[in-house]
């Protein structure tokens, strides 16, 4: 697949903003982002105020719960958002989530596409994770499995 894509992604912190025990993936936060942004094919991400947590820094956060926190951000491709998540500093933090957040069932991030100029919203987002965690991954929502299993039939063929 190629064109634009978006993601969304979400986690549960196991302890509040401001305890010692996710301090250092609220502090690396900001730089995470800093570095999504100079990345090769990002093309936006959500930082409305709106969505922010007054106590838990620069994450952003999605219903009402405090220890939820979440991304939405906007991509040139697939790939290019495969590359930031793998293998940036953000690829490290990934590999350590336990050690921040609680494992929760079902998917916890989506991947559609979307115009190149989309901008959307964390509840088209929430109903994109909801269509994958209900029918599975396809060309609507979908994970990086479902796009390694599409690249893995594409070199068989």
């Amino acid at each position: 697949m190629s064109g634009p894509v978006a993601h969304m992604n979400y986690a549960r912190l196991r302890h509040p903003a401001g305890d010692v025990r996710v301090a250092e993936f609220i502090e690396a936060t900001d730089r995470v982002n800093a570095i999504a942004e100079r990345s090769p094919g990002f093309i936006w991400r959500l930082t409305a105020p709106e969505t922010r947590s007054d106590t838990a820094g620069t994450f952003e956060q999605i219903d009402d719960d405090p220890l939820i926190a979440a991304s939405l951000s906007v991509w040139q491709s697939a790939e290019d958002l495969q590359f930031f998540v793998q293998n940036t500093l953000h690829g490290a933090f990934l590999r350590r989530r336990e050690s921040w957040f609680e494992p929760l069932l079902g998917p916890v991030y989506v991947i559609w596409p979307v115009a190149g100029n989309a901008r959307p919203t964390m509840t088209e987002a929430k109903i994109k994770l909801a269509e994958l965690a209900a029918h599975g991954p396809n060309a609507a929502a979908y994970d990086f499995a479902w796009l390694a299993r599409l690249d893995a039939q594409a070199v068989t063929r």
